[in-house]
């Protein structure tokens, strides 16, 4: 039998057997099947390039590790997807040289019972395993990979390795384990010029690998004998790579040039900004430094656009809240509120907002610390107290610039609250974050930062208070049973038992089961009625006793709601609704 990657009728006929590809699409295929012999091509990567649709799924395009996975099954063969945040980047890199790796298209994964599990695009080459056998001096397990894959790996590990391997060697530094920190400190900061081409190439890289990972935030740890870099990924730290403890001060150095920051300043923490190049856009990085034990560490918030600006349609809301939402935001005056703790996507609607509300004939001003993205469209102010430029004494002069609407990053003061009422008063309208459990509470909290009752009723038109649940992966999400007793213990309305989604893990969500993250909301609208309690100042239970009879719905019950279509997981619903 020919090679099966080269075998025109084995491979239709496993495609069409799958319903991969329809009887038709295979009969327009056949006479081209000259095309990937004249170009050097296999089947497998003729058909990829192509990007046919699936006959299964007409949204989708046939990929290669499709076809892999089907030979692969056939042969019984072991299939695998690399996942890079997954590989122990040591392993791949030292264990074979990279022109064997790069010719053979084989990659070294880890060790195991004395043996080397090894994954290859071609298991039916038969010198492979030997010649890695004699090159390794070990027994090896072999399965096989998309050649994508296989060949991103070697990329993306083996040219970030050369780079730090190579500044590594012009350094020159010893690395001793020392156990004094003064004098360890001491010998870790050398003079090392961060424009060595070596560390411009490791820092480039980590950006665009990060980018290409979904991370929100980059980690540059020191530690004794080295330096961790992680990511932050729907919410999860991962470490991707332990560098060798010589090359941390050059690469934070060459980060602290890049977003402006003081290079010589190692004992007080410094927050900078830079924009990087992704794809055909940039994104936005916030740089963060701060001394500890081993020397700075550095923590990059990535921020792109297209999360930041996303469509109100898209952030999670439901079409009821999406509605009472939309309702605030079209309001000429007052303040609309979002609520929650860091990291729970409050920026995101805030920016995506002031993009549905922005166009030419309005006025938008915004006071931020920091800016989180710069736009065009918005006049944006950076708080920055070290010169006396705060929340207070931006919105003291703020309204002399005519604005139609105001966005205050955050109300952290009593100051900043009666700016920001007196704003409202005085016929605009102002956006603004508050750190509260849930939307009612915010009225209490604005009481206890000196707000009159009457002031609070009179301008405050809305509240969402909102946090963000990890999504099931699409790929790999199938329809499981939970207990009605079950839900109901934990306050969601069941009489029997119901069918939710858990993601069982693949290598597109990194065995996690989860992909992307998706808001919950609790969107509670002031009304007549409730002015009215406010400025009687009516206990909070009151309050909300009658926002519920207005139709307002608290946050694990939009939880519930995604729980039940299969958007997440009752572990992410307990997690984050908790309090």
């Amino acid at each position: 039998m020919s090679h099966p990657y080269y075998n025109p009728d084995y491979i239709f006929q496993i495609l069409e057997k799958e319903g991969l590809l329809s009887k038709e699409l295979i009969a327009e295929l056949t006479p081209k099947l000259s095309i990937p012999r004249r170009k050097g091509q296999d089947l497998v990567q003729w058909l990829d390039s192509l990007q046919l649709p699936r006959a299964d799924s007409p949204d989708t395009n046939l990929e290669e590790a499709d076809i892999i996975s089907l030979i692969a099954r056939d042969h019984k063969w072991t299939f695998r997807r690399l996942d890079p945040l997954r590989l122990d980047m040591e392993v791949v890199t030292k264990t074979l040289p990279a022109s064997f790796a790069k010719k053979r298209l084989v990659l070294p994964l880890s060790w195991a019972d004395g043996k080397l599990d090894i994954v290859c695009y071609d298991p039916e080459d038969q010198e492979l395993q030997q010649d890695v056998e004699r090159a390794c001096q070990a027994r090896t397990r072999i399965s096989v990979a998309p050649r994508r894959d296989i060949e991103r790996i070697i990329s993306e590990f083996f040219d970030f390795k050369q780079s730090i391997a190579a500044a590594e060697n012009v350094l020159k530094i010893p690395t001793a384990d020392i156990s004094n920190l003064e004098q360890y400190v001491r010998l870790a900061a050398p003079d090392i010029a961060s424009s060595d081409k070596y560390i411009h190439k490791a820092v480039d890289h980590l950006f665009q690998y990060a980018l290409d990972q979904r991370a929100s935030d980059i980690h540059i740890e020191p530690k004794r004998t080295q330096s961790w870099i992680r990511l932050r990924i729907d919410g999860i730290l991962h470490t991707i790579y332990r560098l060798p403890r010589v090359v941390h001060e050059p690469i934070c150095t060459r980060i602290k040039t890049m977003s402006r920051l003081d290079i010589a300043e190692k004992r007080r923490p410094q927050d900078g900004r830079l924009k990087v190049a992704w794809k055909e856009d940039e994104a936005e990085v916030r740089v963060s430094t701060i001394p500890v034990a081993f020397g700075e560490k550095v923590v990059l918030r990535l921020q792109s656009a297209d999360i930041l600006f996303s469509d109100l349609n898209k952030l999670g809301f439901s079409e009821k809240d999406l509605h009472a939402y939309k309702h605030f935001i079209q309001n000429s005056h007052g303040i609309v509120l979002v609520t929650g703790p860091t990291g729970s996507g409050k920026s995101t609607t805030l920016y995506s907002t002031l993009r549905h509300l922005s166009s030419p004939d309005i006025n938008i001003i915004t006071v931020e610390d920091p800016v989180e993205m710069v736009c065009e469209e918005f006049n944006q102010i950076a708080v920055q107290p070290q010169i006396d430029v705060t929340f207070a004494s931006i919105l003291r002069n703020i309204l002399r610039q005519d604005p139609d609407i105001v966005m205050i990053g955050e109300i952290r003061d009593g100051e900043t609250a009666r700016y920001a009422i007196q704003a409202a008063l005085t016929g605009h309208l102002v956006f603004s974050t508050l750190h509260t459990n849930d939307a009612v509470s915010t009225i209490t909290r604005l009481k206890d930062l000196g707000l009159d009752p009457y002031l609070i009723a009179s301008t405050l038109i809305g509240i969402v208070a909102q946090r963000l649940v990890r999504m099931v992966c699409k790929s790999c999400g199938k329809p499981v049973m939970i207990p009605a007793d079950r839900l109901r213990a934990f306050g969601c309305q069941a009489s029997e038992h119901a069918q939710i989604k858990k993601g069982m893990g693949c290598n597109r969500c990194r065995n996690t089961g989860y992909w992307g993250r998706i808001g919950i909301y609790e969107v509670f609208s002031v009304s007549d009625t409730i002015r009215e309690m406010i400025t009687l100042e009516e206990n909070e239970e009151a309050i909300k006793k009658q926002a519920f009879k207005q139709g307002m719905r608290t946050l694990k019950h939009d939880a519930c709601r995604k729980l039940f279509s299969g958007t997440t997981t009752m572990e992410e619903v307990i997690k984050v609704t908790s309090s």
